[in-house]
Formats: structure tokens, C-alpha cells, sequence
């Protein structure tokens, strides 16, 4: 009985990780909107915990956050280009 929680979120929050690597990686203007995504997939997983609290749910929900956090600070740190109005 444990592991229905386990199962039911493992396939959305893979998803998520899959997703979100796609969208970081081949869609850069598109990054803000696939971290909140992300995000809100980390949401519904913590709402899922809190009705079955098990280790392993809580392992996934952290590489779920760690991978997120990762992508992030990915982003944070990349300088944005400003557009440039032309003077004529």
C-alpha cells in the first residue's frame, strides 16, 4: 500500500525532469515558463507526500528539487542580452 503514491507520481515528476531539460536546453526563450512548470510539479509531489509520507516519495521529490534548483541557478547565471534599439 505504500508504494501507490510512489507510482503515481513517479511517471509526472520524470516527466517534469525530461520536460524541463528539453525546454532549457532547445528553447531558451521559452526557460521562465518551463521552470514554473517544474516547480508547480514539485508542488503537486509535496501534496502527494503529505497524504503518504514514505522515504522513497521523499527521495524523489528531492532530486525532483535538486534538479529544478540546478536548472535554475543554470539560468540565474546566464547573462540576458538586452535588445538593442537602433539609433536611425
Amino acid at each position: 500500500m505504500a508504494q501507490e503514491m510512489l507510482n503515481a507520481l513517479l511517471l509526472p515528476l520524470l516527466f517534469s525532469m525530461a520536460g524541463g531539460t528539453f525546454v532549457f536546453l532547445r528553447r531558451p526563450e521559452a526557460r521562465q515558463q518551463g521552470l514554473l512548470v517544474m516547480i508547480l510539479f514539485q508542488l503537486v509531489g509535496a501534496a502527494g507526500y503529505t497524504l503518504q509520507s514514505t522515504l522513497e516519495v521523499f527521495a524523489l521529490l528531492c532530486v525532483h528539487a535538486l534538479f529544478v534548483l540546478v536548472l535554475m541557478t543554470r539560468h540565474l547565471q546566464t547573462p540576458h542580452v538586452a535588445p538593442q534599439t537602433s539609433g536611425d
